[in-house]
């Protein structure tokens, strides 16, 4: 395996100093190396892997430097316009570094929705020209990089490292801050939003570990799975599924959302907001951070999501942080009309026996609209 300080060292000596990206579970070893060892002028965990792309384009256009960019290979998705009509070289000539974390690698276990971005990893790239090297726990040869680093700056175009699974060592954090340790645990947060006294809800959580953590709850207390829209993949775009459900069903809609989320797409509050659905209630889980890639950090503690909400046309908004604050901000949710906004403080942490969903993507999507389509 790879030391990531040797890997960063290494990247460094051949001139790549400006790092930026969004975490990803194949890469947090660097990821939690990079952000302990280079300041914030060298270091952004940007919303997008799409705003990434375009940050490393100004650090190139201001210092001629080819900057590094890593995500998750679902994340080219977000990439994908930036590279092609900005970076390309029929258009800016951008040099830069993709490190792309390689989920679902054929032959490999992993979850549905990294299935196709793994089948066609290398094909996607071939396809938007984009050359690249497969790196993985046995990789020794660094001029595979040396060589990669030249063209990339020799051709002014984005290159990629592609990272297998297991290709990093464990990089050991320093004492993490006690900061939040007072703050409700995320599945006792849900657990609470079960049993309170919502009715006729229906439910849609975002991806990770919420969903599962949501989905476990319901089976273990032998309640009904078919008013939960659970969503794997699609980061950040939870609240606009919930949104099109609201329009389209007469039922309360509560979308389950986490802060990493709802910065990767803010600009959806906007349409949340002014679509003025009073059906639409809207609930963020912020714990300050990237929990279900590594516990990367997010803004998310440093902004008012409460009063970006009002100024994107929320009716209202409001912001706890314990359980007496808990229980009153979800009654309150339950008896008043939306677009509504809810901000839960919360601690990571989750159980290390958190299982997954049972049910394939499909029968899930199946089994809720049989029901809320027949109501």
């Amino acid at each position: 395996m790879i030391k990531p300080e040797t890997f960063v060292n290494y990247l460094q000596k051949k001139g790549i100093n400006f790092f930026c990206g969004v975490p990803d579970s194949l890469l947090k070893e660097i990821c939690f190396f990079i952000n302990e060892n280079l300041g914030s002028k060298y270091h952004k965990i940007t919303a997008n892997e799409g705003s990434a792309i375009s940050l490393a384009t100004g650090y190139y256009l201001a210092t001629n430097k080819v900057p590094l960019v890593y995500l998750q290979n679902s994340g080219l998705g977000n990439a994908i316009n930036p590279l092609l009509s900005l970076c390309d070289k029929s258009v800016y000539k951008i040099p830069m570094i993709l490190l792309i974390g390689w989920r679902g690698e054929p032959g490999s276990i992993d979850e549905p929705q990294h299935i196709k971005h793994g089948e066609i990893q290398e094909t996607f790239l071939k396809t938007i020209d984009v050359p690249y090297e497969i790196i993985d726990n046995k990789f020794v040869d660094y001029t595979l990089i040396s060589n990669l680093i030249n063209k990339s700056k020799k051709e002014s175009r984005p290159v990629a490292l592609i990272i297998k699974k297991n290709t990093f060592s464990n990089f050991k954090i320093k004492s993490k801050s006690t900061a939040n340790i007072n703050l409700m645990l995320r599945e006792k947060v849900l657990k609470e939003i079960l049993s309170s006294e919502i009715k006729n809800e229906i439910f849609v959580t975002t991806t990770g570990k919420t969903s599962r953590e949501f989905y476990e709850l319901r089976k273990n207390n032998n309640q009904i799975l078919n008013k939960d829209f659970l969503t794997v993949g699609s980061m950040g775009h939870c609240s606009q599924i919930a949104l099109g459900i609201s329009m389209f069903n007469k039922n309360d809609v509560y979308c389950i959302d986490g802060d990493g989320s709802v910065i990767m797409h803010m600009g959806a509050l906007a349409i949340n907001g002014t679509s003025k659905l009073k059906n639409f209630k809207h609930i963020i889980l912020n714990n300050g951070s990237h929990e279900s890639v590594g516990g990367q950090p997010t803004v998310g503690k440093e902004i008012n999501f409460t009063k970006i909400a009002k100024n994107c046309g929320y009716k209202k908004s409001k912001k706890v942080s314990n359980f007496i604050e808990l229980k009153k901000g979800i009654k309150w949710l339950n008896e008043n009309k939306g677009p509504l906004l809810l901000e839960i403080l919360i601690k990571n942490g989750s159980r290390s026996n958190l299982g997954r969903p049972q049910e394939s993507p499909y029968t899930n999507k199946i089994n809720f609209m049989n029901n809320i389509i027949n109501e």
